[in-house]
């Protein structure tokens, strides 16, 4: 399957990112706004995707070039509505491109102000069906911790089951691809 650039689920644009964006994030986020198309709010970036993961991204970007495009984050643009214009929600991602075993690892967060709304879940189906569309990804996994219920919610609702611990303790979660029939 070609890499593609967005992707759309009911409510969402997933947006991949590029050296741009994450260069622009890192030099002038006052920016971002313009490439995204979007309201970008000032709480912007959240959660976990914070310097070290744009630096990360940038690295990636960096030394993959092309063919890395869309393995890594992919900006959450809300659609415009009649109460709110279209708006950045959240970001998620892949920690790249499948490894040996066909295991992709995503990551997500949404800013507080657009929390628990649906948005991370739908995010998450949408970056796993994308996952699936590569032939050598078998299955998705995600780490989270006890102490955040939404994310385990979040990842129940996916279809992901708990399977054991992983980095730094975290739990790790994991959805496979269904079987060919």
């Amino acid at each position: 399957m070609a890499n593609t650039t967005t992707l759309k689920s009911d409510r969402l644009t997933l947006i991949a990112s590029t050296l741009e964006h994450v260069r622009t994030e890192l030099e002038a986020p006052e920016r971002l706004s313009g490439l995204l198309n979007a309201a970008v709010s000032k709480a912007w970036p959240t959660g976990e995707y914070d310097r070290d993961a744009m630096e990360f991204f940038r690295a990636c970007f960096e030394a993959g070039g092309e063919a890395v495009a869309g393995w890594y984050g992919w900006y959450a643009v809300r659609d415009a509505d009649s109460a709110s214009p279209r708006a950045l929600v959240g970001a998620g991602g892949y920690f790249g491109p499948a490894d040996s075993d066909g295991t992709v690892e995503i990551g997500y967060s949404v800013l507080p102000e657009w929390q628990r709304r649906g948005y991370a879940s739908e995010m998450v189906a949408s970056l796993v069906a994308h996952a699936f569309t590569f032939v050598g990804t078998k299955r998705v996994i995600a780490h989270t911790t006890e102490a955040n219920p939404a994310s385990i919610a979040v990842l129940s609702r996916c279809g992901f089951q708990t399977a054991g611990t992983g980095r730094e303790g975290a739990l790790r979660f994991e959805t496979a691809r269904a079987p060919a029939p």
